[in-house]
């Protein structure tokens, strides 16, 4: 059972063994009866919708609402706009909303005692509150909340003035003391959030592989040495300045996809230009050209001190 729920069962058996005879006082069909009907709905539907409201609007990050004002629909940009300066007070507004869904639970048991034996009372409140009052409405923010959250924005605005001698002192303690929420991602969690769309690629994911492989190389650059960058050596492919473009020379060019190739002098290491791959276009593999007589685009070099 929900906490309001078995505190607010606990109170009614209390109040009903105390009052007697009082329990259910007022008689079936009465214009009293009636209202007092009307404000126990009320009060439950009211705590439903902020029960509601606590889940969708506390659930709603302003990175989020950020996101939807810049780059959502129309109608996500203009609903992100309107929800983001009550948002903004995340713990003035969860006190309010808390707050009202806790004067509501209190408030229903009291009208309750007058229209029913205590027994169906305690049954009925905890049925309507758990359904109509928890499941439903949270239920319905979770998936719609900032629909919601848009719609019910101005009735959450007069709750704030009218909770305000309460909610902002609440409210101002808790910012000193637990901080605000992180605005922006951290870049650990941004390459989780590019990883996550990798692997969704096939799902319905918006991102490629190649285009989260360049994100993330894109968050790694700051971190990464030259060293790490460069590929050794030994796992270069290169070609040997008195070697011939017959077409096995030719075919591992092409197998290797590079723009360039880098061209050595009788050892791996001593790499004395690039070939330009472009320009072997007018170079037949049957003639075998050797690689001197094409053009080599030297190497600048600086002396070290």
């Amino acid at each position: 059972m929900h906490p309001i729920n078995a505190i607010m069962v606990t109170r009614m058996l209390t109040r009903n063994s105390g009052l007697g005879s009082e329990v259910g006082s007022i008689p079936f069909g009465s214009v009293w009866w009636f209202v007092y009907a009307g404000l126990s709905c009320f009060f439950v539907l009211f705590a439903g919708i902020m029960s509601g409201l606590t889940l969708g609007l506390m659930s709603l990050g302003l990175v989020d609402l950020e996101i939807l004002q810049r780059s959502g629909s129309p109608t996500e940009k203009k609903q992100a706009a309107t929800i983001l300066p009550v948002v903004q007070k995340q713990h003035q507004l969860l006190v309010t909303l808390l707050l009202c869904n806790a004067a509501a639970m209190e408030a229903l048991p009291i009208y309750l005692d007058k229209l029913f034996n205590q027994y169906v009372a305690i049954i009925l409140s905890v049925t309507f509150v758990l359904f109509f009052g928890e499941v439903i409405p949270q239920s319905i923010c979770t998936r719609y909340g900032l629909a919601v959250g848009s719609n019910f924005v101005c009735l959450v605005r007069v709750l704030m003035v009218l909770c305000y001698p309460i909610a902002y002192p609440i409210g101002k303690i808790l910012d000193c003391v637990l901080g605000h929420n992180e605005a922006l991602f951290r870049r650990a969690q941004l390459k989780a959030l590019v990883s996550i769309h990798s692997q969704e690629e096939g799902k319905g994911g918006e991102l490629t592989h190649d285009e989260t492989t360049i994100i993330s190389g894109a968050l790694d650059l700051t971190e990464k040495t030259a060293e790490e960058a460069m590929t050794p050596i030994e796992s270069t492919f290169s070609l040997d300045v008195n070697s011939k473009l017959d077409w096995e020379a030719m075919g591992k060019v092409l197998a290797r996809g590079h723009s360039r190739v880098p061209v050595y002098s009788g050892n791996s290491r001593n790499i004395i230009g690039l070939l330009l791959v472009k320009s072997l276009l007018t170079v037949r593999p049957e003639t075998e050209t050797p690689v001197s007589a094409v053009s080599i685009r030297r190497i600048p070099r600086y002396a070290t001190l």
